[in-house]
């Protein structure tokens, strides 16, 4: 027997969306938003394109490739960093509150400015550097073991959202000169890499009293990270590092 579905009924969720537009506000604003969570899909990032699409075309927020890989909406939802795509609307809440990534200079609603992040991720570095003369044929492949291999398991996974660093206070604080839980765990992805050959000098260059030793290890970070990841445990590991240098 064929059953005939009509459309579902509207069922609307509001959302509490930070605004600011340089070129007309003097402040920010908080907006609420009705979003009928029937004709979107099931994630913060789909709610925001129905306000984006079908309200306001000026609102805007950074999003890219909505599998939780490029980073780009990183946002604090419900008071918590996280990922808009990953981020599921809650069915639990009649109302959910959106913002840009805290302490974080806005350029526009949800778009942060992460110029001082990314001059901190170019600042360690980050790619292998090798004391000893390189096959620039490339015929040969820079090798490891297995073993070292999965020593970077839980390192290279990072996407570079700053849902860590900026859940640390610390980072919050001292941002023009602690590296954040984000880049640390970065400069000892490149540490513990068994193809790089600039450990001793990667770890001196780390060895500041803002640069690393502003953590102290409330676990912010772990708990922020979209991609479970541990943060904390990788600094702990720096600093044992330059402990033994030492």
């Amino acid at each position: 027997m064929k059953v005939e579905t009509g459309p579902k009924k509207p069922s609307y969720k509001l959302f509490d969306v930070f605004r600011y537009r340089p070129e007309t506000d003097r402040k920010p604003q908080m907006t609420r938003y009705a979003v009928d969570v029937n004709n979107c899909g099931t994630m913060v990032l789909d709610a925001l394109f129905q306000i984006k699409n079908n309200v306001d075309p000026t609102f805007s927020f950074r999003r890219s490739c909505r599998e939780g890989i490029c980073g780009s909406c990183a946002m604090n939802i419900n008071g918590e960093n996280g990922l808009a795509c990953l981020t599921k609307i809650s069915p639990g809440r009649n109302t959910m509150t959106i913002r840009p990534l805290p302490h974080m200079f806005v350029i526009k609603d949800l778009v942060t400015d992460m110029t001082n992040f990314y001059e901190q991720y170019a600042s360690i570095k980050p790619w292998l550097q090798k004391k000893t003369k390189v096959d620039t044929n490339y015929e040969v492949e820079n090798l490891q073991s297995y073993e070292d291999r999965l020593l970077l398991d839980g390192l290279y996974e990072c996407i570079l959202c700053a849902c860590c660093s900026t859940s640390c206070p610390s980072y919050w604080w001292h941002a023009d000169k602690y590296l954040g839980p984000s880049i640390l765990q970065q400069a000892y992805r490149w540490i513990a890499d068994s193809r790089d050959e600039m450990t001793e000098e990667r770890l001196k260059s780390l060895d500041d009293t803002y640069k690393l030793y502003r953590c102290h290890a409330i676990m912010n970070c772990t708990h922020a990270c979209p991609k479970n990841l541990n943060p904390g445990r990788s600094i702990h590991k720096l600093k044992h590092a330059l402990h033994k240098m030492h």
